[in-house]
């Protein structure tokens, strides 16, 4: 595993793949005894893994009122 975060790879992810890695991620700084830069870059990783998550999870909601408010068109999301 490469110790630099590929953010392009991390916004492709569905939210299945971003939780599993999140829970990884944090595990990992828990549980290791990581030099300082590490464990800086698997924080950063961490919050952009939560970001995607956060991301999805409001998508989810959102077509969930949609759905539930029986319209047809896509509602805007918040960027």
């Amino acid at each position: 595993m490469t110790d630099k975060i590929n953010l392009d790879e991390i916004q492709n992810m569905d939210f299945e793949t971003a939780f599993k890695a999140l829970q990884s991620n944090v595990a990992e700084l828990e549980s290791a005894d990581l030099p300082l830069e590490q464990a800086l870059e698997r924080y950063e990783r961490g919050q952009a893994l939560a970001k995607r998550c956060a991301q999805l999870l409001e998508e989810a909601e959102l077509r969930v009122r949609q759905l539930s408010m029986g319209t047809t068109q896509p509602l805007e999301t918040e960027d």
